[in-house]
């Protein structure tokens, strides 16, 4: 009895001690581990396979720094993805926290596939206008992006010059952390039929499976498990493959917290009721 009094009254700062070694310990040592590749991810890596060379693909960057560690590997990863495969990338977005992001990812990944701005990819950059944005992009891009982040037209990129409205464009990928999912599906795929993919947090991922089964995107990137899958589909481990041990670490030792807290309980209450 003496064990589970002493158990409940045990220190937080140890609790939190334990709770910072569980995430340091396996990103020191780096332990390697057998990703799973789930359905909706593959699906997700095959849209995008799929896509000839020189076509198309926009990007839009719906999330902040708060949601870069599930988020921005996924960015990187289809970057990659994209580049390898001779894609052309249009980088927008929903949120004007969100582009610095962008930036660096680019920054990052253009040069290690000797990819140019303005003939391989292009950065838009934020524009207000949220739904009516979206829709208004199925009738002339320039009405919203004229120019692109740094103020630069953007027929003066060649092959910006042919894209108009979404048939221009072969794939939609956004990369959120809130509504603009929705949003993307709801107002560009749902009126204009362009094949949308979706890259989310995990606390959003259960709400677009009903757009998948329902065929209205072609596939999901949830969380750092699916940044880490699709890091594993191109062959290229980053930060999700990383962070994915001490992920599991962490969540394997609130469970065994709440279960040890949940039998004190009971062990207490028993002692009370005799």
């Amino acid at each position: 009895m003496k064990f589970w009094e002493r158990l409940s009254s045990v220190d937080r700062r140890i609790l939190y001690l334990l709770l910072s070694l569980s995430v340091a310990l396996p990103l020191i040592l780096k332990p390697k581990t057998k990703v799973r590749v789930s359905e909706p991810v593959r699906q997700a890596y095959e849209t995008v396979d799929k896509l000839p060379a020189g076509s198309v693909m926009m990007i839009s960057i719906d999330y902040d720094p708060s949601s870069a560690p599930e988020v921005q590997p996924m960015l990187i990863a289809l970057l990659h993805h994209a580049f390898r495969n001779n894609v052309k990338v249009i980088v927008t977005g929903q949120l004007p926290l969100g582009l610095p992001l962008a930036g660096i990812a680019l920054t990052q990944v253009a040069p290690l596939e000797n990819r140019i701005y303005g003939k391989d990819y292009v950065n838009l950059g934020y524009r207000p206008g949220g739904m009516a944005l979206m829709v208004g992009i199925g009738r002339e891009i320039r009405d919203y992006f004229n120019v692109d982040y740094k103020g630069v037209p953007i027929d003066s990129f060649e092959f910006m010059r042919s894209v108009h409205t979404y048939r221009d464009i072969g794939l939609l990928v956004d990369l959120a952390h809130g509504a603009t999912a929705d949003m993307w599906v709801q107002y560009a795929g749902g009126r204009y039929n362009v094949p949308i993919i979706i890259g989310c947090t995990g606390v959003n991922a259960p709400g677009m499976y009903t757009y998948l089964r329902a065929h209205q995107i072609k596939g999901i990137i949830g969380g750092l498990q699916g940044a880490s899958e699709y890091e594993a589909l191109i062959e290229k481990p980053g930060s999700a493959t990383l962070g994915m041990p001490a992920q599991s670490a962490a969540h394997g030792l609130i469970i065994l917290l709440l279960i040890i807290g949940n039998l004190g309980y009971i062990v207490s209450r028993r002692k009370a009721k005799k």
